[in-house]
């Protein structure tokens, strides 16, 4: 029997907004971005023409949390009411995660299918640009100080992980790339070559993008080369592999019935079919990981996303495959067979396109539903990652009904994650004694010099801790950089050095 139109979940209407006063004081606050967002998303959609508005209609409003304006929060009430909406559904993601605007697209596209609501606006903003610039005006200090990413945690008293450097994403995604490159077979030379040439071609694609927020193609070598303007972060991550938290850009978008859209005359052309998609995550944890090279939940959320859509990598014309740092889309790319030579984005990446914390998949969202409607394909899949590696979401938009179409889905299969989880190594924090080199990094001061390192090693009995690699070790810096051997297996020793464990190369 064929589905009912009143319960297939389409997009119709994508928007984006870049904000770049030269006054910032000036600049749109994390709300006035959500909510231009989706005023250009109603327009698009042809808000005002016989159809009537848009978002005045909205029965559900969904808001990435934001962190630019913490003190605002929460904003999905005061988004409703920006956009004139009665919604009877109000709410926003729990934590700007990176997935948070295709699990709000899910559940959207779910409650249409089981006929609770007719139109639904997601959106999303963050003004870390203007945030940080209004704040060191205020404090007569750097910009970069007054990062509100960079301050989420201040004041607090560091723990066990941030004791020994592992406090940030920027900072524990280099485990996942180290342990990857090993597992791989890569050389440190080749390893970094597929990560040039997947941010170059995201460069390429950002440059002929409108809403990305840098427009200026990089060659491979400019990524991965350390300069005074590409500084070393976090190894083997330079700024140019890093995402670019400092933008003001907001974007949203309106889905509907495939019944409500033909209702107010959108034009078949300009409708975007939603897929089925499904999510699963690690654990909040990264220290409670069973691995660094891969992620079970990474594979089990894009293989099924893609046995629901009954599609493969071959079938899909476009993808936007997360890409905080490298490791995400090099994981994701071996797990649905992409090749490295396409572009794993629509919109640019996070460093290109821009990281607006949680929402840059709304981003993705929009630029997706214009490819497909521009003629560059058929299908395509959005990948979404958040936290410390930890969430994954995905999800397939078409320009035809896909699988399922009208029928709501169970997209969470964290059950069938867990079952594929191997045994999660206890973790021993006064440890001392002989181990080998699970995975690790070295992180860097803002003049290109070594802060630090720190390996988590694996023990004899399966057992995990961390060890610091001093600054002033510079032998070992070197052992764990310069790409002459391997470290990832090489044997140690942990020691006790005052409060800290430090690792001694055998």
């Amino acid at each position: 029997m064929a589905a009912n139109p009143e319960n297939i979940a389409v997009i119709v209407g994508v928007g984006q907004v870049n904000d770049r006063p030269a006054d910032p004081m000036a600049g749109k606050d994390a709300l006035g971005l959500m909510i231009a967002a989706l005023e250009e998303a109603e327009k698009d959609a042809g808000g005002g023409d016989a159809g009537g508005g848009w978002l005045a209609d909205v029965e559900s409003v969904a808001v990435v949390q934001q962190i630019s304006f913490r003190k605002d929060n929460p904003l999905a009430q005061k988004v409703a009411d920006g956009i004139g909406s009665k919604a009877g559904i109000v709410y926003e993601s729990v934590g700007p995660n990176g997935d948070s605007p295709i699990l709000l697209l899910n559940e959207a596209a779910n409650r249409i299918a089981r006929g609770e609501i007719r139109i639904a606006a997601v959106t999303g903003g963050e003004a870390l640009r203007t945030a940080s610039q209004r704040a060191a005006i205020a404090a007569k200090t750097s910009v970069a100080d007054q990062n509100p990413l960079r301050n989420l945690s201040k004041g607090a008293k560091p723990g066990y992980r941030q004791i020994y450097g592992l406090a940030t994403p920027v900072d524990v995604y280099p485990l996942y790339e180290n342990a990857g490159r090993a597992a791989y077979g890569q050389t440190l030379e080749e390893g970094q070559r597929e990560s040039g040439e997947i941010w170059s071609r995201f460069s390429e694609v950002a440059a002929k993008t409108p809403a990305a927020w840098i427009h200026a193609p990089k060659s491979p070598q400019e990524i991965v080369e350390p300069t005074a303007d590409n500084r070393p972060i976090a190894f083997p991550y330079t700024k140019l592999m890093v995402a670019n938290s400092s933008v003001n850009q907001g974007a949203g978008f309106i889905v509907t019935s495939l019944a409500e859209a033909r209702r107010r005359g959108v034009p078949e052309e300009r409708i975007i079919y939603v897929g089925r998609g499904a999510s699963a995550h690690e654990a909040d944890d990264f220290l409670a990981r069973d691995r660094y090279d891969k992620s079970p939940s990474m594979e089990v959320c894009l293989r099924r996303t893609l046995e629901f859509n009954e599609v493969t990598a071959d079938d899909l014309d476009l993808v936007e495959l997360y890409s905080c740092f490298p490791c995400v889309p090099k994981m994701a790319r071996r797990v649905i067979g992409w090749p490295v030579e396409k572009p794993a984005t629509v919109f640019g990446g996070l460093t290109f396109g821009g990281g607006p914390i949680g929402n840059y998949m709304a981003h993705a969202v929009a630029e997706m539903v214009d490819a497909l409607r521009a003629g560059e394909g058929e299908k395509g899949l959005l990948f979404a990652n958040g936290g410390f590696a930890t969430h994954n979401h995905a999800i397939v938009l078409g320009t035809r009904p896909l699988p399922g179409a009208g029928e709501a889905h169970e997209f969470d299969l964290q059950a069938e994650a867990d079952a594929a989880r191997g045994p999660v190594p206890e973790l021993i924090k006064d440890y001392t004694g002989p181990g080998e080199v699970e995975t690790y990094t070295v992180f860097y001061n803002r003049d290109g010099s070594a802060k630090s390192g720190v390996v988590v090693a694996k023990l004899a009995d399966g057992k995990r801790t961390l060890a610091q690699v001093p600054g002033s070790d510079a032998a070992t810096i070197a052992f764990l950089s310069d790409g002459k051997a391997e470290p990832v297996g090489t044997a140690g020793d942990v020691v006790a050095e005052g409060d800290m464990m430090v690792w001694k190369r055998a």
